[in-house]
């Protein structure tokens, strides 16, 4: 909204109405401004959910302090979502495709996440919304993601290419601007892989085709299983609201480096026209979620609930689709993986080993995985005991963090190591 108004300035010759027109600076400001929106309206928001009496009422896990959590207020996601769209809207150009996708795909998830947590508080189900339900919109939302990446015109990259000059590689840039079904994957000197690829069996009339529709399938599967990956790590003070502010300073490199020719071409990877809207949309994510730790942080006087969790994750899966780069979530979202999973082998160990032997069997002493730190060993009879003493909450989210920085570090040093 303000590019045209600054736009305006400059046609009057006002001083520093181009100002508007630096990335870095759009993208600055928007950091600030979802961190200070945050700041700012969290206190009000917390006030009204207490005279709401919107309070959590978190499941017996059998640890300490559990009972302090008791009524503090929940869909504190709420703000998380409006220090976002503030900022974009103020300073991202409301024309950019990735930033209309990026905005849809806010609101649905965080309407999903509201549903199931009214149901929880209002209405006293505990299960909240069913689980099918939340899968058919996110499977819809990914549907929706994939078509508009195949179907719109602005949606195309210009392809990286090596050429060799006696020893030496050049990476160039091509001019032409086309669509693409082509992701980057780590470690790989040819490190574009083409999703049409997997349909070579096909007649080469149909391989295209197919190509996209499998493009769409894995878009499906992405942000699926990344917004439920973060909705299953939202259990400590401050645990997914900081890992999503250390994986969204990694969006925030990933989506400069292929929105800027030169660094795309330094780099050897795809050059995105129009990505440099997902750069600020990105640096709006990160400070809502670091304003968001100005009151979850422990002891948390608001929890984000779902209304928060399944937004987060489904913003970084979109946002690495839009850049191609939805296989580094593996490294770059490694917390929200391994928490996935831990549910995962728990639930299918557990049922195997009671089918098998009739005593059921745990692999962690609880899931997910944050939780098996919080017990001491001999407290539930798993197959992994260590630690044998219980961690305190706040050392499990300060560990988890760090081991999210490496993360983070190491997807980004990915672009360079082949």
């Amino acid at each position: 909204m303000l590019i045209p108004l600054f736009e305006w300035f400059r046609e009057l010759g006002m001083p520093g109405a181009s100002v508007m027109d630096y990335v870095t600076f759009r993208a600055v400001m928007a950091f600030v401004f979802a961190l200070v929106v945050t700041m700012l309206i969290g206190g009000k928001v917390i006030r009204y959910l207490r005279r709401k009496k919107i309070g959590d009422e978190p499941r017996d896990l059998g640890v300490e302090g559990l009972e302090s959590k008791k009524g503090v207020p929940t869909m504190g996601g709420i703000i998380i979502f409006t220090a976002i769209l503030i900022p974009v809207l103020l300073f991202c150009r409301l024309t950019n495709t990735y930033v209309w996708l990026l905005i849809g795909t806010t609101v649905v998830l965080t309407t999903l996440g509201f549903v199931d947590d009214y149901i929880k508080t209002f209405k006293h189900n505990k299960d909240g919304l069913p689980g099918k339900w939340k899968i058919v919109v996110q499977v819809l939302l990914g549907i929706f993601i994939g078509a508009t990446l195949y179907l719109s015109s602005d949606v195309v990259i210009r392809e990286n290419t090596e050429t060799y000059k006696g020893e030496d590689i050049v990476v160039n840039i091509s001019q032409e601007e086309i669509k693409s079904t082509k992701t980057t994957i780590p470690f790989i000197k040819e490190n574009n892989f083409d999703y049409s690829w997997i349909a070579k069996p096909l007649p080469t009339d149909w391989q295209q085709t197919a190509g996209w529709i499998i493009f769409i399938i894995a878009t499906i599967l992405i942000v699926t299983g990344t917004s439920n990956g973060a909705n299953l790590t939202d259990g400590l003070d401050g645990l997914t609201a900081g890992i999503s502010a250390i994986i969204g300073v990694g969006l925030m490199i990933l989506s400069y480096v292929s929105s800027h020719i030169v660094f795309a071409s330094y780099l050897n990877i795809m050059y995105v026209p129009g990505a440099e809207e997902v750069f600020i949309y990105a640096a709006a994510f990160t400070g809502a979620c670091m304003g968001f730790l100005w009151y979850n942080g422990f002891p948390a006087k608001v929890f984000m609930g779902d209304t928060g969790s399944l937004m987060l994750g489904g913003v970084v899966a979109v946002i690495a689709i839009i850049l191609h780069k939805e296989i580094l979530l593996i490294l770059l979202c490694g917390i929200f993986l391994f928490e996935s999973l831990s549910v995962m082998l728990q639930s299918g160990f557990y049922k195997l080993s009671r089918k098998v032997t009739g005593r059921p069997i745990r692999i962690f002493k609880k899931a997910p995985l944050h939780h098996h730190f919080q017990h001491n060993a001999g407290d539930v009879d798993c197959l992994i005991n260590n630690p044998q003493r219980a961690w305190h909450e706040q050392t499990i989210v300060l560990r988890f963090w760090l081991i999210s920085i490496i993360l983070c570090a190491l997807t980004i040093l990915t672009l360079k190591i082949r």
